[in-house]
Parts: C-alpha cells; structure tokens; sequence
C-alpha cells in the first residue's frame, strides 16, 4: 500500500497536466491571459494572441481574461491569481526598478509592440500642439492602464503635471474615449500604439482626426529627463488619412509571466510563439512588432526574460 502510494505521487508531480509550484498543484494545460477593459489595445491583441498560439498548439490554452489593466494584472501575477498578463512599458519599468514598490520577481515571455505615445483630436479642432491643450478636459486612459502613467512621464518632461494642467479624465471602459472626442466632452485623448483601437476610432469618425506628438525639441527634453523613454515612430498609414509618419517616444509592453511559471512551460510557449510570427502578423498590424528578435532588444536587462524562453533563444541563436 505505502508504495503505491509513492508511485501514485510520483505520477501526479511529473504529469504533464500539473506543474508543482509553492506546494500547490498548478494546471499547465490552460493558462489565464490578463488584458484589460474593452475597447482597448490590450483586449484586441490578447485575444488575437490566444488564438494564433491556440491554434498552434491545442495541448495549451490561452484564456484571455479582461481585467482593468497593467496596474491591476501586476498584482495578479504576483498573487498566482494570472499566469499571463499584458503590461505597459511604464508600469513594467517601475516593477522591476522598484519605484513606488517592492521590486517584482515576474519575468518577460515576449515583448508584443512598441507604443509611441500622442494625443488625437478632431481634425477641425484649433489644437495643434501639446501645450495648446493645457487647460482642456483630456481623456487620459482607462483607469488602471499603462496609458495614463506614460503620459505623466512624457508630460513631466515638458514641466507639465497632468492633473493640474489638464482636465485630467480617466475612463471607465477604454472603449469609450473616441465618442468623447467626437461630441466635444474632451478635447482630447491620450493613446499609444500602431493600430491602437482608440485613435482608429477617431480618424475613422466623420469628423476625421489630427494627432498631437512631442516636436522634436520637446522628445529631447523629456528623454533628457526620462532616458528609459525611446524614440519611436508610427508610421504613415497606421491609422486611416495619415499620409505622413508621425515621430513620438514610448517604450514596449510585454507579456509577463507570474515568477513561479515553470521553465518546460515557458519554453514551450516561447517556441510555439516564434513559429507562429508570420502568421500573427497578418492576423494583427501591431503583432508585426511581436519577435524573439524584439524581445530581446526591448527587455531592460537579459534576466527579466523568463529562464525558459531563453534557453529557447539560445537555441535558435537570437542569443548567445
């Protein structure tokens, strides 16, 4: 009997259906995603994400999850209450460093794209520049989002504060910014991103849009300030009657993992995700960013990416 037993807890922790982690059994067979609130960038591509990786390896279940944003799927992660979580450069940077709060243990999987931040507002407005909209109601984001907190970098770096020189406004639902451009209740709002479902949105309107970005004096002053933010381009065509490319600064989202997610698992995601890029990117304009290559470019030091997916990168050579 005794070793029956041994050899029935034997079969449970080497199972390819459970991982054990802080001495609770943990299902690898399906995996929780967190987003965001609808109508975001968030939602758009993680269930984009699930799909394409779903399709690519039916043993493994992505399960998108709407939640109301990075500031929210960090903690998450944390608690064990997420595997998978999309987060914002601006809220993975203060993790990681520190600011504000205990450093993070959560690892990288992929960074997903690149968000050049600006403002949209309605093409027949008489708002030109960043400091003409001082004073005027600005939707900034949903709240919890990454959004706001990478607008009040790029704003400080201009000695702005958000909400003293704005009618700072944060949204319930992401979704719900470009109808509030559209009747006037804001003069702007505030995105990021190639594709971001907010600005398309705007300029598909009737009133049609005009994008607000830093000139290039003001990105020198605030990565003078902020070096963390990087120069970042959205280029023309991303949204509908931009013929022009539109220079910005931003930083990358990633999908983090929790900290206890195990390496087999990682590595496995890791791979699949790398032989499904191509088709990805024709799924989804912003997914195009979403590469080994990128990630490994876009993580702020070489340990935040999860041990898993870099012995897969090893292996394919992205790194040493």
């Amino acid at each position: 009997m005794k070793f029956a037993i041994i050899l029935l807890s034997a079969a449970l922790l080497f199972s390819p259906a459970t991982a054990q982690t802080g001495g609770n059994a943990i299902s690898t067979s399906t995996l929780s995603l967190g987003t965001a609130t609808p109508g975001g960038g968030f939602p758009l591509y993680g269930n984009a994400f699930a799909e394409v990786m779903n399709a690519a390896d039916p043993a493994l279940t992505i399960a998108p999850r709407n939640t109301r944003g990075s500031n929210e799927n960090i903690p998450l992660l944390e608690k064990g209450e997420l595997d998978l979580a999309l987060v914002a450069g601006e809220p993975a940077y203060e993790a990681f460093a520190g600011i504000g709060r205990a450093k993070v243990a959560l690892k990288i999987l992929t960074a997903i794209y690149s968000n050049p931040g600006m403002f949209v507002v309605r093409a027949d407005s008489p708002y030109k520049t960043i400091h003409d909209l001082v004073g005027q109601p600005v939707a900034f984001g949903a709240k919890g989002s990454g959004l706001p907190i990478l607008a009040r970098y790029v704003l400080d770096g201009l000695g702005l504060k958000q909400d003293e020189d704005f009618k700072a406004i944060y949204l319930d639902r992401a979704g719900d910014g470009p109808a509030m451009v559209e009747d006037g209740r804001v003069a702007a709002l505030w995105g990021a991103g190639i594709g971001w479902p907010g600005f398309a949105a705007v300029a598909s309107s009737a009133s049609g849009a005009r994008f607000i970005a830093p000139t290039a004096e003001e990105i020198t002053r605030i990565r003078a300030k902020h070096a963390f933010l990087k120069p970042l381009t959205v280029p023309a065509g991303s949204y509908p009657k931009q013929s022009e490319p539109i220079a910005s600064l931003g930083s990358w989202s990633f999908v983090l993992t929790r900290a206890d997610l195990p390496d087999d698992v990682a590595y496995r995601l890791a791979k699949t995700l790398h032989g499904v890029e191509a088709s990805f990117c024709k799924k989804l304009a912003q997914a195009c960013e979403t590469t080994a290559a990128n990630t490994v470019a876009a993580a702020p030091k070489p340990e935040l990416i999860h041990p898993g997916v870099m012995k897969y990168f090893r292996e394919i050579g992205v790194v040493k």
